[in-house]
């Protein structure tokens, strides 16, 4: 039987990791990457895993149906990891896009 992903596993997983911290790492030097709704979660997966970037929740107005805010799925780290993450999601969304 195959598991389903599932995002909040991901992120508990990523949680539980016992990683040492940059101690010169601020949150001033973190970046998000803001994940379009939508986006195929094994993209998702793999960007957290292959760039090493934390999976978080961030409320931020939509402007889509009502105009509310909603919980958006981002993904934080470094800016060059982010940079090099959001030219992968494009690349894999385009790919997957134009298989289907």
């Amino acid at each position: 039987m195959h598991r389903t992903l599932n995002l909040d596993d991901l992120i508990a997983q990523k949680a539980k990791k016992d990683v040492e911290k940059d101690p010169e790492m601020t949150n001033e030097s973190l970046y998000d990457l803001i994940i379009p709704p939508g986006t195929v979660v094994s993209i998702i997966y793999d960007i957290v895993e292959e760039f090493d970037l934390e999976p978080i929740t961030r409320k931020m107005p939509v402007s889509i149906a009502n105009s509310e805010e909603r919980e958006i799925l981002v993904l934080r780290g470094p800016l060059e990891k982010v940079q090099a993450a959001e030219a992968f999601l494009y690349e894999e969304m385009k790919s997957w896009i134009e298989n289907q």
